[in-house]
């Protein structure tokens, strides 16, 4: 009974009511603190330990050193949520401003203590990093995994806390079923999860592990993984490729090298679309960037 109660508790404060992070920067006496919960405190930065329930594994370095570098110039405006613990205080949500902060030498950063529980840290921290997209597909598949089978939430109670539909969560958990090293290839960006739920139709995980390879050597499409699936990883032909008009395939190759990806157009008659791969968010948004950038 105790741990339903915790865990209701969680789900129905809501995340942003649970840790605050809308609280105000300047540092202040508990004492003289309107919201003594809510009271900014600054911690030595050696005296907070990272959350040994973050279900984020990877932490892109390039980021957290931009992030340094803008912690230097501005500071920290949004404070680290920690709890006590036996040796200082641990990080409930914060810790890539944490890991940056140790990188720009910051001495104390600003924090808001609150006193959590084991299992109310394990889910904020999950449901933080989820409600920010913080989190890469199969890190978030693992986190509802927790979620369900370590706490006891039902689909219903995940899909209300972390904001995604029931069926988004179903297809996320299927991701856990592939082969560990198609697992990595997600995590690392080199296929999509639209990839990695296209390769869960195929009937061994020594096909999966074949079309997964061959679609990181060819840049395949969604599509066209769905294909290869449905054909049981057989070569497609190259004969169709041979009828695409010349200067469609200079313009696809043209293209390829601006974006540095798979650029495939289809035409059919006066109309026709151009599809720019991309093999994960950071890839998705270098592109965006190129997009952007021309005027």
């Amino acid at each position: 009974m105790a741990a339903r109660k915790v865990k209701n508790n969680v789900l129905g404060r809501g995340i942003s009511a649970l840790i605050s992070e809308a609280a105000p920067i300047e540092e202040q006496r508990a004492e003289e603190a309107a919201d003594p919960e809510n009271t900014v405190r600054y911690i030595d930065i050696n005296d907070i330990k990272p959350n040994r329930n973050q279900p984020r594994k990877n932490f892109d370095s390039e980021g957290i050193s931009e992030l340094a570098a803008s912690i230097q110039e501005h500071g920290i405006i949004q404070p680290l949520i920690v709890r006590t613990s036996d040796r200082g205080y641990e990080l409930v949500a914060g810790e890539r401003r944490w890991r940056a902060a140790r990188e720009a030498a910051v001495d104390k950063v600003p924090c808001i203590v609150r006193e959590f529980t084991d299992e109310e840290n394990a889910l904020i921290a999950i449901i933080e990093n989820m409600q920010r997209e913080d989190l890469d597909p199969i890190e978030e598949a693992e986190g509802l995994d927790t979620m369900m089978k370590e706490y006891g939430l039902t689909q219903e109670e995940v899909s209300r806390s972390v904001g995604k539909s029931r069926p988004y969560i179903t297809n996320s958990l299927r991701l856990l079923k592939l082969p560990q090293d198609i697992r990595e290839k997600i995590s690392e960006g080199a296929i999509s999860a639209g990839h990695a739920r296209a390769l869960l139709s195929a009937k061994t995980k020594a096909l999966q592990e074949q079309i997964c390879q061959k679609i990181i050597k060819d840049g395949l499409s969604v599509r066209e993984t769905e294909k290869l699936v449905k054909d049981g990883g057989k070569a497609r032909k190259k004969a169709a490729r041979s009828r695409k008009d010349p200067d469609i395939i200079a313009v696809e190759e043209k293209l390829k090298e601006i974006y540095g990806t798979r650029v495939a157009i289809t035409t059919n008659g006066r109309k026709g679309a151009v599809e720019i791969s991309y093999y994960g968010r950071e890839d998705l948004n270098r592109i965006i960037e190129l997009l952007e950038s021309v005027k």
